[in-house]
């Protein structure tokens, strides 16, 4: 199968693409709340949701990865191929998209999903990753994000009402790859 992509997109090239797709829906979700469109649930419980499930789905790929040892179809020598992690996030962010979002604005469930496959499909056509690598990558991501989203009420009823009201929880960002969170507490 791969030999076959190979001969139809022989010189395929994302550019780095892949590398922004997955976060589009996520991008997406916030865009949707920073423009006054309320969701299922509110911006500091879909950033809660949204770290716990990246966290999960890490763990997951990452242990996957280095039981696997698979070798990536472009290089024998890096055997991190099996899931496809640019997959797994990319299906994680799209299905918290359609969480927030999906059941009020149909339509940005399907473009989630749909930048989620055409992630998928640039690593694969991109050679950096198996068919087999995306398919799981893609279980992966969206397993993780369903669990946490359906685990997260019950998580908040384990938090006293009084400090969750109070608590505000903002995403942030540090030139150079740093992310983080800031939480302001209001006594």
């Amino acid at each position: 199968m791969q030999s076959n992509t190979l001969k139809l997109f022989p010189k395929f090239n994302a550019r780095g693409l892949d590398d922004y797709t997955r976060h589009a829906p996520l991008a997406a979700a916030y865009a949707m709340m920073a423009t006054g469109h309320k969701g299922t649930r509110t911006a500091a419980g879909f950033t809660i949701i949204y770290l716990l499930a990246h966290e999960l789905d890490g763990t997951v790929v990452s242990n996957m990865k280095r039981i696997t040892a698979e070798a990536r179809p472009n290089n024998a020598r890096d055997l991190t191929s099996f899931p496809s992690s640019h997959t797994s996030q990319a299906f994680l962010t799209a299905t918290l998209l359609h969480e927030q979002y999906g059941r009020q604005y149909p339509w940005l469930s399907v473009s989630g999903y749909a930048v989620a496959a055409a992630t998928g499909t640039m690593r694969v056509l991109g050679n950096k990753h198996w068919a087999t690598d995306v398919l799981a990558g893609a279980a992966v991501g969206f397993l993780s994000a369903e669990t946490v989203w359906h685990i997260y009420p019950a998580l908040t009823k384990l938090m006293p009402q009084r400090v969750a009201q109070k608590m505000l929880l903002v995403p942030t960002y540090v030139a150079g790859g740093g992310a983080g969170l800031a939480m302001a507490y209001q006594p």
